[in-house]
């Protein structure tokens, strides 16, 4: 668990690359500060199944904690 604030916590950025490419993400912070947990052990949350999805079989993440919640529009991302 991260036990301080991502330092973009709070800040809108322009997403590079992927899905978002282009898309404002306003960051929250670290997901494990968000929710309490690794997103590995968030069972069957919606997030973190897309981001399964998207993030380690699509665009090839590595499958660490090192990962951030944050908003594209109204919908967590």
């Amino acid at each position: 668990m991260h036990e301080q604030p991502h330092p973009r916590a709070g800040l809108t950025v322009r997403i590079a690359s992927g899905q978002f490419k282009g898309e404002d993400y306003r960051i929250e912070d670290w997901w494990d500060r968000v929710s309490g947990r690794s997103w590995r052990h968030s069972g069957f949350n919606p997030t973190c199944m897309d981001y399964t999805i998207r993030a380690i079989e699509v665009d090839r993440l590595p499958e660490d904690d090192e990962v951030l919640y944050g908003k594209v529009g109204r919908y967590g991302a």
